[in-house]
């Protein structure tokens, strides 16, 4: 079991099972949305237990995905893609989580579109797109 939370605990939330498929995603929606790039984990929906969801606040970044965030603190917690035929999983931001999450990242994707005031020094897979 998991455990993680918004900044100000407005919103909590439990996962169950194991965090797979990690990864950190350089596009330009997800560095404008955290300010940086986004460090998430790939769970199963059956998988989430959210506390507070009065509190949280979704933006549709495209048609095909949309963002969860704390409407009290702002923190960025979850990338939900909205075909949930085809994507049984929503991501949920690493930062989030309370530690330890034994977990580390697996990859780096749309490194294609990464900031130009950084680099990436680690040995991971790196994805354009």
């Amino acid at each position: 079991m998991y455990k993680g939370s918004c900044l100000c605990g407005a919103i909590k939330f439990e996962v169950s099972g194991v965090l797979e498929a990690t990864d950190a995603c350089h596009c330009n929606q997800c560095r404008k949305w955290t300010g940086h790039f986004l460090a998430s984990a790939e769970v199963s929906r059956d998988s989430l237990l959210i506390e507070g969801e009065a509190n949280l606040s979704w933006y549709h970044s495209s048609e095909k995905v949309r963002r969860g965030f704390c409407s009290q603190c702002g923190s960025s917690l979850f990338f939900d893609p909205l075909d949930k035929e085809k994507h049984h999983w929503i991501g949920i931001a690493l930062g989030s989580f309370d530690k330890p999450t034994g977990t580390n990242l697996g990859q780096h994707i749309y490194v294609a579109e990464k900031g130009d005031y950084y680099d990436i020094n680690d040995d991971l897979p790196q994805n354009e797109h």
